[in-house]
């Protein structure tokens, strides 16, 4: 009997799985599907925890349907409340296995998690599959991507490279193998719905979130993200999309499938799979352009991850500008909504009763902290990643980056004056008025 472990990371679905289809086909016997979730108490050093209790409870949404669908194929998904390097290696010598297979993330912080298994003794497998169009495909190497996006999306659609379709997912797994009790114990680990232990989630059905995750229509699931974008093709939204994108409040002003791309519970790649159908059978036009001007975004900000790396969060950014300054009281203000600029105040206060905000004011947000209260970039960066359910360790930092000047674009970041923010996308101040600062 030989096994392999298969460790799920921001990869929680089956459809579209070319990291579990290599664990499938790697010869082994059994596999061990395995989850590691951070504890609830570690922080960022900007004292407060790295993943808050609204991330927390989406992916944990998230992880319940994962585990309905392993239980379904006869092999449940083993959920560890210990951090990987913790957990993977006793596992692994408890089922007598020597590889481990996973998603490739290109950030420091996940990186150092693989370097660490692989300094245990680990064979890591490690496979590319976020992106939409993946590395191997472009017209360059990594280092020579091109400095600005708008010239790598001319190059990508000059070029014709289009993804490749999405896989199925498998409709039978390796069977498990056994793992004594003890080592379970050990590990904090467990199987089926119980194991995934989670408090109730705060506010999660809050009636003025633009994106109530603890309702069935917003589960974390990868059934219910499959049916968020069957739902959203059918009433033909694609079709506004772009006209509607910069909207604050309510569901369908935007695709809204960033949470579930985020967890990874939904595929880029079936997106645009489903996208090219609802062109072909109603037509496109900008809106539908624009979805995949969006998901070119997301890859350029991967790709530009894999060209610099931790280079990318550094206080300097990519930039030669000095660290930036810190103004602890001025951060903590805008933690909580507080500010003074009753724009800026509701969003914030949105994104801490619900998880989630939309593009534009997190612009404004991100803006107003760095340029208005002169705070280090990074901790807002730490703050959306802690509070965000869509939560995307490339978006997020790029976009804070690309915000503050210190990323590849060449003009000097992007400073936005609340006032006219308001007059433009709140002019009758009713997105203030919600959230009690007008």
């Amino acid at each position: 009997m030989s096994s392999v472990l298969f460790w799920f990371r921001d990869d929680l679905r089956l459809h579209d799985q070319p990291a579990l289809q290599a664990a499938l086909a790697s010869g082994a016997t059994h596999l061990l599907p395995v989850v590691c979730r951070p504890a609830p108490d570690e922080a960022t050093p900007w004292g407060f925890a790295r993943v808050g209790a609204h991330r927390r409870a989406f992916t944990a949404a998230a992880l319940r349907g994962l585990q309905g669908q392993m239980l379904t194929l006869g092999n449940p998904l083993l959920v560890c409340q210990a951090p990987p390097t913790t957990a993977l290696p006793p596992l692994a010598q408890a089922v007598g296995a020597t590889t481990v297979v996973c998603e490739d993330i290109a950030a420091p912080y996940e990186q150092a998690e693989v370097a660490a298994l692989r300094a245990a003794g680990l064979q890591v497998r490690t496979v590319w599959h976020s992106s939409l169009l993946p590395p191997s495909l472009m017209p360059w190497s990594v280092d020579q991507l091109p400095g600005v996006f708008t010239t790598f999306r001319q190059k990508v659609e000059s070029a014709g490279i289009t993804p490749a379709a999405p896989l199925p997912a498998p409709t039978q797994l390796l069977p498990p193998p056994d793992v004594s009790a003890s080592v379970l114990q050990a590990m904090g680990a467990g199987q089926g719905a119980a194991a995934i232990r989670q408090p109730a989630p705060p506010q999660c059905s809050d009636a003025r979130s633009s994106f109530p995750y603890g309702t069935p229509t917003c589960d974390g699931s990868e059934a219910a993200a499959l049916a968020h974008l069957a739902q959203y093709l059918a009433r033909k939204l694609p079709h506004g999309y772009k006209a509607t994108r910069n909207g604050l409040t309510g569901l369908h002003y935007s695709s809204k499938f960033s949470p579930w791309l985020a967890t990874g519970a939904l595929s880029p790649r079936q997106i645009y799979a489903d996208l090219k159908t609802f062109e072909s059978d109603h037509g496109a036009n900008d809106g539908t352009y624009w979805l995949w001007f969006e998901l070119l975004w997301r890859d350029y900000f991967r790709l530009l991850h894999l060209q610099y790396g931790a280079a990318l969060y550094r206080a300097r950014g990519l930039s030669e500008l000095p660290p930036a300054p810190h103004n602890p009281r001025g951060f903590d203000r805008w933690c909580r909504g507080e500010t003074g600029e009753p724009l800026v105040d509701a969003a914030m206060r949105e994104l801490a009763a619900t998880g989630y905000l939309s593009n534009r004011l997190r612009q404004v947000a991100a803006s107003y902290l760095l340029y208005d209260l002169h705070s280090d970039w990074r901790s807002g960066a730490a703050w959306f990643e802690s509070q965000l359910v869509d939560y995307d360790v490339y978006s997020n930092q790029a976009n804070w980056l690309y915000i503050a000047g210190r990323g590849t674009d060449p003009r000097g970041g992007r400073r936005f004056n609340p006032t006219k923010q308001a007059q433009d996308h709140d002019a009758d101040g009713s997105y203030r008025r919600m959230w009690g600062t007008a």
